[in-house]
């Protein structure tokens, strides 16, 4: 698992095997990575917490409060790996433009979309399962303290709708 056509082909797999739950999922993906070497599980998590931190964006998070009615910090990390549970197309589209979220997961349902908490445990859970140790420091700076981007006022109706027009007509207040 050193490439990033690899970890996609495993999110996809284990997300089409888990019909979209999350944490089914998040469970598939671990039996998946305890079938690889401890490095090779290492490189995942190190493509895993890469795509974390690309995510951690004022617009996503906007996008985020918006589809879940509200999203604090941890709502937002779990939004995070939701999606990149939903596959390269889906987060690639949502980093491109965050609004484009209305489109590229259409049947969006707040009850049981948008977290999978899980998904950002499965490389530690295999890694443990496979050594009995904890997966080691991955070597990537820590997310920022602060999101990439400009903030945005999440209870500011006219900035919301005009920043996210689409998200705005589906989800907004």
């Amino acid at each position: 698992m050193t490439d990033e056509t690899e970890f996609w082909q495993l999110i996809d797999d284990t997300r089409e095997a888990a019909q979209g739950d999350p944490v089914e999922q998040a469970d598939l993906l671990v039996e998946r990575l305890v079938e690889l070497t401890p490095d090779e599980v290492v490189d995942f998590a190190r493509l895993f917490e890469a795509r974390l931190a690309r995510a951690w964006r004022w617009d996503l998070w906007g996008a985020a409060d918006l589809l879940l009615g509200g999203a604090g910090d941890d709502a937002f990390d779990f939004f995070c790996c939701w999606l990149i549970g939903q596959g390269r197309e889906v987060f690639e589209g949502a980093l491109a433009d965050p609004d484009d979220l209305a489109e590229l997961v259409p049947d969006f349902d707040e009850e049981l979309d948008g977290d999978a908490e899980e998904l950002g445990d499965a490389a530690d859970r295999a890694y443990e399962q496979l050594t009995g140790l904890h997966l080691p420091e991955l070597g990537i700076a820590p997310k920022a303290s602060e999101p990439l981007g400009s903030s945005i006022d999440f209870d500011d109706a006219r900035v919301m709708e005009e920043r996210f027009p689409h998200l705005w007509d589906r989800y907004g207040a």
